[in-house]
């Protein structure tokens, strides 16, 4: 009997193996097509030869793709290094006040928080543009809001504060309620058991917001458009535009995807640990 289960174990281990190296294989399938694309000559860039292995190999696509890119990605580090540390702050926050901190009218609250979590972009896009507008003509600024950085920031972190409170909120539950009572005994008050219990504490969630927020602001498309100018634009919309009039460039597009797409891989490698652990905080309790 022993034996037979034995051979059942082995048999379902190695099914399970079989079925993890089909999948990785289905996933790598893309990104396959993306390489050997990129390093191939305008010649040979042709959907009907995607699968085939470049007869000369060069990287001249990767050279036009960055120097196209170039502005793109440094527009966008200033869009999502500022926009995922802000939301990260301000959730943090909203969501320590919100399940440590409790007043009147704490889940309401909480619930109209939710509420901004189901507005569609293009919902608010008109007087978004209209407010930033104003927030220039107000300040005597020039295309600083409306038409710059800074504009796409401010609209990404407002739009981001309903999900990171979610995600710290459902997080801090977990945290013993009995670490901010012994703080209190300690003399601390509200900020300094924030600053010195709860936020040691906070790592998972802090990865789950980044990697979230990150993801957004470096991806976002959108907003992009309406918000800011071509010098201005990020990598997305940079992307967009590296198409020909007569002939579509694969192999600089998908050069150039990679490219837009290696800082989120990084993210997701560096914090990815912490992804699951923080995401799921909260789920079995407040």
């Amino acid at each position: 009997m022993t034996a037979v289960a034995g051979r059942r174990a082995a048999v379902f281990g190695w099914t399970k193996v079989g079925l993890l190296i089909l999948f990785v294989f289905v996933f790598l399938i893309p990104i396959y097509v993306l390489l050997v694309t990129s390093f191939k000559p305008l010649t040979e860039a042709d959907p009907g030869q995607a699968w085939n292995l470049p007869q000369t190999w060069t990287t001249e696509a990767w050279r036009v793709a960055w120097e196209k890119l170039a502005p793109g990605l440094w527009n966008s580090v200033l869009l999502a290094v500022p926009g995922s540390l802000l939301s990260c702050a301000l959730g943090s926050m909203n969501g320590y006040v919100l399940s440590k901190w409790r007043f009147p009218g704490a889940d309401v609250l909480f619930t109209l928080f939710l509420f901004g979590m189901f507005i569609p972009y293009q919902g608010v896009m008109i007087p978004l543009v209209q407010l930033l507008v104003w927030v220039d003509e107000q300040a005597g600024l020039q295309g600083v809001f409306y038409g710059g950085i800074p504009g796409l920031v401010l609209a990404h972190v407002v739009y981001g504060i309903p999900i990171c409170t979610l995600i710290f909120r459902n997080y801090y539950v977990t945290i013993p309620d009995e670490l901010i009572e012994a703080s209190r005994v300690d003399g601390a008050g509200m900020l300094r058991a924030y600053w010195s219990v709860v936020l040691p504490l906070s790592a998972p969630a802090i990865a789950v917001v980044i990697i979230w927020q990150f993801t957004s602001l470096w991806n976002d498309f959108l907003f992009a458009v309406f918000l800011t100018g071509p010098t201005s634009w990020p990598t997305t919309v940079m992307l967009n535009n590296i198409a020909g009039a007569q002939a579509t460039p694969y192999s600089q597009q998908m050069a150039a995807a990679i490219l837009a797409s290696v800082p989120t891989m990084v993210i997701y490698v560096v914090l990815g640990r912490f992804f699951m652990r923080g995401l799921m905080a909260g789920a079995l309790k407040g």
